[in-house]
């Protein structure tokens, strides 16, 4: 048997961190087992399904890297497929028509649960012929009355549904258009899918689909459900949580490496490891290791595993990704030092892509206003001298390289009788505005030497001013 599996969004809003957990999960038992992975958009909602919605969806799997072996299908351009089943099923006497008013069964559902019975159609519509056939309704797909539904499922194991608990579900609507368990029950007969991965919210159904297939004289998929995933304080992840759609992980400067190894561990594990590359994800991964119980999304951890990914990463990849978010501090990274060489001077220092576009802006463009704190323990008479002399030798120095400029804070140092700090923090906050940045000669060859020479000067007359305001 070749595995199929298949990831089935419905496009009524952006791609869910739950949605892509449940895409990642299918995705790596297809490729961990040779098999093939399916997108299915199932965007038979009509008023909710849109363009932009598909177009998140499949934006979000590309940057994720889920790439799929087949598709995107579309509900959409299947309807004759499912009008043809529900014939089918009327033919065989699996399905029926049913004419029952809103009003017949608002009544019948308020006595059921006046009488504390759970609430169900009463198959009128099978005992009582209807006046004139061609009158509005629907078609219920006729469920078995005896015996059970028996899941084996790969997550919670072996469940039993008896089918005095379901009900006739409604197949088609008044308007003939297909409903959801009607819908996903052919594409994944025709789909050949043999493994349906996806949220423990969709657990209800299955006995139904199953009933479905049944009737169609089709496979049963291989059923696995997955708990949902929670807030970091426990409540259903929701938008209050902060980023809930994939994309938005991307604006704020996620890899897509670190959200995959985030998602992979909610609710899966493999010994104490943390670190999942996709091939090590691929090689360790099974679906039948993950927990019943629900998983909290971590966003401190998720912004560790970040950083860990930023670290290791080849420089130019990184530089590749940072150049938009440098853009977007109106920063043109080809006027200036090479962003390359910038990311691997701050790939230690920084969490996400914005956090190292905001402290790397200071390589390309002039600063405002120092950091308060910095420029008031720094940037005081004592430190005038030793910039001034630092001017002075960085002027005349004709190699402008670290090492040079590393010797010259050296040289200043001993000169003044001063440790390094006394000489180094003021000139770092001078050039940088703050008293952070990587080491104080890299920085400064980065910053190029026009630059740093401006900022000195700017920072000796921001020290003459405070002391004239001092007097």
């Amino acid at each position: 048997m070749t595995v199929r599996t298949r990831f089935a969004p419905s496009p009524t809003g952006y791609l869910h961190v739950g949605g892509a957990r449940t895409a990642l999960f299918s995705w790596l038992y297809a490729r961990k087992h040779g098999g093939q992975f399916v997108l299915r958009i199932e965007d038979t909602d009509l008023e909710r399904s849109t363009a932009e919605s598909v177009n998140a969806i499949l934006e979000g799997m590309t940057w994720l890297g889920l790439e799929y072996d087949e598709g995107p299908f579309y509900q959409t351009h299947r309807f004759e497929r499912y009008k043809e089943v529900i014939q089918q099923l009327l033919d065989s006497g699996h399905a029926y028509r049913c004419y029952c008013s809103k009003e017949r069964l608002d009544t019948l559902r308020e006595g059921q649960m006046a009488a504390k019975v759970k609430p169900r159609y009463d198959g009128h519509c099978l005992e009582h012929a209807p006046q004139d056939p061609a009158a509005p309704h629907v078609i219920r797909f006729r469920n078995p009355k005896e015996g059970s539904v028996f899941i084996k499922d790969l997550v919670r194991g072996n469940v039993e549904i008896s089918n005095s608990e379901l009900d006739d579900l409604i197949i088609a609507r008044t308007d003939g258009s297909p409903t959801y368990n009607l819908t996903v029950v052919v594409d994944d007969m025709d789909m050949q899918i043999t493994h349906v991965i996806r949220g423990d919210d969709h657990l209800n159904n299955t006995p139904r689909q199953i009933n479905i297939l049944k009737a169609l004289g089709a496979e049963t998929p291989i059923y696995a459900h997955v708990p949902m995933i929670l807030g970091d304080d426990g409540a259903r992840l929701s938008k209050r949580h902060g980023a809930v759609s994939v994309m938005q992980y991307h604006d704020e400067g996620i890899l897509p490496e670190a959200l995959l190894n985030h998602l992979v561990r909610l609710g899966w594990s493999h010994g104490d490891e943390e670190i999942f590359s996709i091939d090590k994800m691929i090689e360790l991964f099974d679906i039948e290791d993950v927990n019943k119980s629900a998983s909290a999304f971590n966003t401190d951890k998720l912004e560790w595993l970040n950083q860990h990914y930023i670290k290791s990463d080849d420089p130019a990849r990184i530089a590749h990704l940072l150049s938009p978010f440098m853009g977007k501090l109106g920063i043109d990274p080809t006027e200036g030092p090479s962003l390359s060489e910038v990311v691997q001077a701050q790939q230690e220092r920084a969490t996400t892509l914005i956090e190292m576009a905001e402290t790397s802006a200071f390589f390309y463009k002039d600063f405002d206003d120092y950091d308060e704190k910095s420029a008031n323990k720094n940037l005081k008479a004592g430190a005038r001298e030793p910039l001034l002399k630092l001017r002075e030798q960085f002027e005349a120095l004709s190699d402008w390289q670290a090492e040079h400029i590393h010797h010259i804070v050296q040289e200043v140092s001993a000169e003044l009788e001063l440790n390094m700090g006394k000489v180094a923090m003021p000139l770092r906050v001078a050039v940088v505005g703050r008293a952070s940045s990587p080491s104080i000669d890299i920085t400064l060859q980065l910053v190029g030497k026009e630059a740093t020479l401006r900022r000195i000067d700017k920072a000796i007359a921001y020290i003459d001013a405070r002391v004239a305001a001092a007097e």
